[in-house]
């Protein structure tokens, strides 16, 4: 039977996880580390039994793995519990030797049911290769492929209320919306972040303020700060913006295409805004997960022109091609005076 793929895959080893019905082949892979760890561990707990890791738990780093030393560890038999558990990482399943590949579809296509082993791409991003056919085949037909993408609007909101809530502190959704604005959509970045408010916040309920005064905000975030500031005729905030930034060391080019990606959202907000078009079309156009982004730059969109985003977006794509093709450019000098000419041209 074929394997589940990608985000299938994931609702279905969440569901035969909480049934107990646990196969023996998966590959985790993914951009939110933090469920892939919380799902290993939960794999743990059911599998091997407390005081027994030694025996039946083994980790292995896949960077010099060959298959006949991951069969040993495979092949050993479980001791005090019906089956051991195998986690290798970043073992490049494609990169391997004709030879290497051959055992491992062997290894695959006669693997034992008293063992669990997981392939998980941490460094790594996996990349099946189409052209390497047995091998693409075997992992299709044996191993179930297990994606932990970003969690989309309200499951990642309910979870932040959750991580607040065992803090003793409550959380509104749109305060929760503010929170992953600022602080990006994953887990793994926004759990030390809820850590920090929850310890600073002083109400039962967690408020917009709270998360201003001491979360760490994305560079996104701090760019939508900055452009909202341009648009707003704030010049000495924008600059402090993005002073700050260079003060972090991010490097320019970066800063750059993080101002460019915004103004031309609020660019795609003003065509909205002229053309009758709301926020759901504007949250289609760049795939946002939740309306709070979308509302966000609306309000900003209406405090410019069709003409000013589009000169700003050409300045913009112009400072790249420069950045990107002349030597010894002075990168700060010329950001800063960008921030200038978008001020000016308010």
């Amino acid at each position: 039977m074929a394997a589940t793929k990608g985000k299938k895959g994931y609702q279905q080893f969440k569901n035969d996880l909480s049934a107990g019905t646990i196969g023996t082949l998966y590959l985790f892979y993914g951009e939110e580390t933090y469920l892939r760890e919380y799902y290993l561990e939960q794999l743990r707990k059911k599998l091997v039994p407390a005081g027994f890791e030694a025996f039946n738990y083994h980790r292995l780093d896949g960077k010099n793995l060959t298959v006949q030393a991951l069969a040993e560890v495979v092949e050993a038999l479980p001791m005090m519990t019906e089956r051991t558990l195998v986690v290798v990482t970043d073992y490049d399943i494609y990169k391997q030797g004709e030879d290497q590949r051959e055992k491992l579809i062997a290894l695959l296509s006669d693997f034992p049911d008293y063992c669990c082993l997981v392939f998980v791409y941490d460094l790594l991003t996996y990349k099946p290769v189409a052209t390497m056919k047995k091998l693409k085949a075997a992992m299709d037909k044996y191993v179930q492929s297990v994606e932990f993408p970003i969690q989309e609007g309200s499951d990642l909101i309910n979870w932040v209320g959750r991580r607040f809530k065992a803090l003793g502190k409550g959380i509104d959704r749109q305060t929760a919306e503010h929170l992953i604005f600022t602080c990006g959509s994953l887990m793994t970045g926004l759990v030390p972040e809820i850590e920090k408010i929850g310890a600073y916040a002083r109400g039962k309920n967690i408020t917009k303020a709270d998360i201003d005064a001491v979360a760490d905000p994305v560079l996104d975030a701090k760019v939508f700060d900055m452009t909202n500031a341009i648009t707003a005729s704030k010049y000495d905030r924008a600059a402090a913006i993005l002073g700050d930034l260079l003060k972090e060391q991010t490097e320019p080019i970066l800063i750059l295409g993080a101002v460019g990606k915004e103004l031309r959202k609020i660019y795609t907000a003003r065509i909205a805004l002229d053309s009758g078009k709301d926020r759901l079309w504007l949250m289609e156009l760049w795939g946002m997960k939740s309306d709070y982004p979308a509302k966000l730059l609306m309000n900003v969109a209406r405090q410019t022109s069709r003409e000013w985003c589009d000169d700003a977006v050409k300045m913009c794509q112009k400072l790249d091609r420069r950045m990107k093709s002349e030597k010894g450019i002075d990168s700060v000098g010329e950001l800063k005076l960008l921030l200038m000419q978008l001020g000016a041209s308010r």
